[in-house]
């Protein structure tokens, strides 16, 4: 594709972000300045004090290894006709040499850009050009918060510009929650209107992660046997991750093993930083086994609404693909209480250390009623206007639930590191 060819793409692909935010009714109109972002303490006397005075570019703290962090919000530029952009890039130079001579951390929140307030391409490329060796070198980490395929395209354009080495310092999050790993996150500045998205990927209630993973295995394995229950290679599901830590494409097409995919969804679930039913719903679930046999369908359903809603769009999508699979089992050989047995302990688990053995049972059923009577335990919510996200009609059959457990769910398929981006917040708790 040529350059023209990607410069009109990465314009088509910013004014679908723009369509997309006013959709959910986060984007700023024409006619409204960002929201105040000034340092208190700002001289008027600041040499460059016309573009400090927007709060673009903030000074916040340390991130895990002592580096100072530096962080750009793109929410806080204002139109590109009150914003000098030649001003806007000493100003970025006048700041970090004052850090370059140690190693330094930049934070880079995508969110807010437009086309009104947008660098032209050409700013873009003389900007990389300017930062040398020395910015360059110094600079450790450039994470990169809520990107979209805007930021996918440039990555195109610029990649000829752009060396092996800086690649590998950049780091693409969907969610704010996986910049507590990294940082001191209490120290970081973010600013409000990109608090106000609640890590939901500006408008994407589902994470990529499971979106893809879903959407290749309903493809391509709803009949393979022992789907979710065979192992992969604990190596090929280290290279996935790390593909989607670089925020890089994944076509699972290219590893010609469809358990790949199934260990990738059963590893995003795993390493959450809490359970998609959260930490509070614990005590409620392991009180299934008490209630009568005819109730427990609408207990399970009493118990979701309690869930946030985004845990409950998410649950809603994941567990409709899930009783797809079991409606597969003639072929796959995994039923709803099969997929309960690798399932269960994946979507939830105690605040403190593991969950006993005397808990598999009523976490298990528990996930059991939620596959097998998907359409009866997820549809009152739904109706009321909550965004469901499962795709599959439940069955409605009746019959004992049976079956048991051949291992813990929270152990099948590879070990491996948490797969980013996570879905979720730490639910309940601000970010």
């Amino acid at each position: 594709m040529s350059r023209l060819a990607l410069e009109e793409l990465a314009d088509i692909e910013l004014q679908r972000d723009e369509e997309a935010a006013a959709a959910l009714g986060t984007a700023r109109r024409p006619s409204e300045a960002p929201a105040a972002g000034q340092d208190p303490t700002l001289s008027t006397n600041h040499p460059f004090y016309d573009v400090a005075r927007h709060g673009i570019l903030q000074v916040a703290g340390e991130d895990r290894l002592g580096r100072r962090v530096v962080t750009f919000s793109c929410c806080r530029m204002p139109p590109s006709h009150e914003l000098n952009h030649r001003r806007l890039l000493e100003y970025l130079k006048y700041t970090l040499d004052q850090y370059v001579e140690s190693d330094y951390t930049v934070v880079y929140f995508h969110y807010g850009l437009s086309s009104r307030n947008k660098p032209s391409l050409g700013w873009l490329q003389s900007a990389y050009k300017e930062f040398d060796r020395k910015y360059k070198k110094s600079l450790k980490a450039l994470y990169v918060v809520h990107p979209t395929n805007f930021l996918k395209v440039l990555r195109t354009l610029f990649k000829p510009l752009i060396s092996h080495k800086f690649g590998k310092k950049v780091t693409y999050f969907n969610y704010l929650s996986e910049l507590r790993e990294h940082l001191k996150y209490d120290q970081l500045i973010v600013p409000p209107e990109v608090l106000r998205l609640k890590d939901k990927n500006q408008g994407e209630l589902i994470p990529p992660v499971l979106r893809a993973t879903v959407t290749h295995l309903r493809q391509k394995g709803l009949r393979t046997e022992g789907l979710f229950r065979r192992s992969a290679s604990v190596q090929t599901v280290r290279e996935v991750q790390r593909l989607y830590n670089q925020g890089k494409p994944v076509d699972f097409d290219d590893y010609g093993d469809i358990h790949i995919p199934a260990a990738i969804l059963k590893t995003f679930l795993r390493e959450l930083p809490q359970p998609l039913l959260t930490f509070e719903a614990y005590e409620q679930i392991l009180g299934i086994t008490s209630v009568e046999s005819s109730l427990r369908v609408t207990r399970c359903r009493q118990i979701l609404q309690s869930l946030p809603e985004h845990n409950y769009a998410v649950l809603s999508y994941l567990i409709g693909f899930l009783h797809e699979v079991s409606q597969e089992s003639i072929f796959n050989k995994m039923n709803s209480s099969r997929l309960a047995c690798v399932f269960g302990l994946n979507l939830i688990w105690p605040s403190q250390g593991a969950s006993s053995l005397s808990a598999l049972v009523p976490l298990n059923l528990f996930t059991e009623l939620l596959i097998e009577y998907y359409g009866q335990v997820f549809s009152a919510r739904e109706a009321r206007g909550v965004l469901g996200a499962g795709s599959a009609e439940a069955g409605e059959r009746g019959g004992p639930l049976a079956g048991g457990c051949a291992g813990d769910g929270r152990t099948a398929g590879p070990t491996a590191p948490a797969v980013p981006p996570r879905p979720l917040t730490e639910a309940r708790r601000p970010l």
